[in-house]
Parts: C-alpha cells; structure tokens; sequence
C-alpha cells in the first residue's frame, strides 16, 4: 500500500508542535507502545529515549522501509508492516497521531485499537478539527474528514472510557482558516508557512490555548482508557 505523504517531509521541522502534542499526552504514556502510522517517525523522535518498548507500525511500503533503516540501530524500536487487527499482543499505550482522519472506518479502528489494549491502557488520537476546514490540502494527503468534538461523544465504548478530550492550537486555527480563505487553491503549504506557524506561533498558543482552557483549536486530542479487567 502506498500513500501521498508529501506532507511528512514539509512539516517533519514542526519541532515545536510535536513537543507541544508529546507535553500534553506525556502522563498518559505507559511503557510498551504502539504508535500507529509512525509515517517517517517525527513524532517517535520525541519519546525514544524515555521508553524501552515501542513498536511502530506503517502499512505505506516506502515509510516502512524508511523507518526500518532510520530506526535499525534503535533496540528499543521494532517496525511492522501491519493494521491494528493484525497485531496478537498488547500494549499499555497506542497513538494515532495525525492518522484517525486517513482511516475510512474510524470508529471500528477505534474499537479493534481498544481490543489490542492492556487494561487500564491509553489511547492517544490527535486528529484535525473542524469539518468546515476541509481544505484542498486535505483532500490530497488523503483525509477522509476532520472531526468535530461531539464525534467522540458518538462512540459506543463498552470495555473503555473517554477520559479526557479538548481542543490545542487555537492560533493554528485562525492560521489555518485564513489561509484556506486567502489561498483556496492551495494544496501544500510552503515550508516558510509552516515554519514561522512553528516557531512563532505555536509557542504563543501554548500560553492562548492555556487560557482559554483548550475550548477552541485545529486539532482535538482525545485520551480513551481501557476499563480495568475488560471483557
């Protein structure tokens, strides 16, 4: 299977908003890992060194293989060619970062992700926000949709809970609207775009996004854990 993935490399810089996403999630993170659609591994990056077992699957042909020569030395870090179903053990977390909106069937994703969790687990989704941003962009790089909060609210969780969901990135959303209204006919942003949305103002949304109790954003992070002892 192959996917457009443009994308990755123009915003594998956005140093800043990974750091910005792995800070919010960090206690939720256990100590044997899945992260789903690990892409070129810019999110893997960041928690590396904090964790001892992390697997990374990616059903893309040629990320697969580039994930398995950037991580080949990493003996913390196993590569799998494989969909969430596919997989016979359990973890203690799973991530789906950027990736829920790539998937045509995201609620049974969800449900089989759940199945593959240790009790008490965590999964991690991040996914873009607001349908009416629906841009060229997103068509493109493969996005089914965006999500609105009351999707979560949707899901018929019986072995699991949403324990906490909000909003992050209330100046990327601004950003991003305008940039859909004064440029409808782009596709990709350039990397200056995504650079100075990076580093200039992705550290002022750590204070705005704050202050407005993660009310508003681009993207919605949502933490679902597995009840303890499921069935």
């Amino acid at each position: 299977m192959n996917y457009p993935g443009k994308e990755l490399e123009i915003f594998d810089k956005a140093h800043f908003w990974r750091n910005y996403t792995h800070l919010l999630v960090k206690k939720f993170i256990g100590k044997k890992i899945l992260e789903v659609g690990a892409g070129i591994g810019s999110f893997t990056k960041i928690y590396i060194k904090e964790k001892s077992d992390i697997t990374l699957s990616e059903i893309d042909s040629f990320n697969y293989e580039n994930l398995k020569k950037i991580f080949n030395s990493q003996k913390n870090v196993k590569v799998e060619n494989k969909l969430i179903q596919q997989f016979n053990e359990t973890f203690d977390t799973i991530f789906y970062i950027s990736v829920l909106e790539h998937i045509e069937n995201d609620k049974k994703e969800i449900t089989d992700a759940i199945e593959k969790l240790e009790d008490k687990g965590h999964l991690i989704i991040c996914v873009p926000a607001h349908n009416y941003m629906y841009s060229n962009f997103d068509k493109e790089i493969g996005h089914f949709r965006r999500y609105e909060m009351n999707f979560f609210d949707t899901l018929n969780l019986k072995n699991a809970n949403i324990k906490k969901s909000f909003f992050i990135d209330s100046f990327g959303h601004l950003l991003y609207f305008l940039n859909k209204l004064l440029f409808s006919k782009e596709i990709y942003p350039s990397k200056l775009k995504v650079f100075i949305w990076d580093k200039i103002f992705i550290p002022i949304t750590y204070i705005v996004d704050f202050f407005s109790f993660y009310k508003f954003g681009k993207n919605i992070v949502c933490i679902i854990q597995k009840k303890n002892n499921a069935k």
